[in-house]
């Protein structure tokens, strides 16, 4: 624009001629179209760089779009998650309300069940008291009482002996007493016992002597007694008549 001014003012300045006119006027209509050129090739490039960018823009536009519906995509999945964990949530509130009441009403049972334990204790411990005052009075009684039994007891075997000894006593006295015929019947027995020996070796004897009369028939002697024995008899009766 200032290039076309100046030219303007030249035109002014410069007196004009026919052939200096029409020159004039085809250089001005060059110059014009030059700058026409030259501004479109300036708008071309311009155009060009703003498709360049709109396209950019358009790209990026997309992708930003893409990007949004993802986002939203996002954002319902997660509004879904939020509504389903606040579901969750309540659930579990109420859940934790009825265990609260629960753990509550456990409490109390607790607390009632340890007071009774409480009572039951005691009476327990009152009863085993006692049961063990009992015991010792029982246990106490029975030594009292197994004493008195014992002493009884010993008394009665004092007596008993003290009879014993006075029959024991009598029998000895007495020559007709129990005690006195058993050490009778003792002697009479062993006497007998004696008897029935001698009878045996006597037996013996002559069985040796018949036997060494067989091997030496014409020796006929009479075996000879050992020093202090005697040939056996019957046994003698005593004066009260007994062997």
């Amino acid at each position: 624009m200032s290039h076309l001014k100046k030219q303007a003012d030249e035109k002014k300045e410069v007196p004009e001629t026919p052939e200096f006119s029409l020159t004039k006027a085809v250089e001005d209509i060059s110059q014009h179209g030059f700058a026409q050129a030259e501004t479109l090739k300036e708008q071309e490039d311009t155009l060009s760089s703003l498709q360049a960018t709109l396209s950019d823009v358009v790209k990026k536009r997309e992708a930003v779009e893409g990007e949004l519906r993802s986002k939203e995509r996002e954002f319902l999945l997660c509004q879904g998650q939020m509504e389903h964990l606040e579901k969750q949530s309540k659930v579990l509130h109420d859940r934790c309300v009825s265990i609260t009441m629960s753990k509550s009403e456990l409490q109390g049972l607790i607390r009632e069940e340890e007071e009774n334990a409480r009572k039951v204790k005691a009476k327990l411990d009152t009863y085993r008291s006692k049961m063990k005052a009992h015991r010792e009075a029982v246990l106490f009684a029975d030594s009292q009482t197994e004493a008195h039994k014992q002493l009884e007891e010993k008394k009665m075997q004092i007596q008993m002996l003290k009879q014993m000894k006075e029959q024991l006593k009598k029998d000895l006295e007495d020559p007709n007493g129990a005690t006195q015929q058993m050490a009778k019947n003792e002697i009479d027995a062993l006497k007998m016992k004696i008897f029935e020996r001698k009878l045996s070796i006597a037996e013996r004897r002559e069985q040796l002597k018949a036997e060494y009369s067989k091997q030496a028939p014409r020796c006929h002697r009479q075996a000879p007694l050992l020093p202090g024995e005697q040939s056996p008899g019957p046994p003698q009766a005593d004066a009260g008549g007994r062997l």
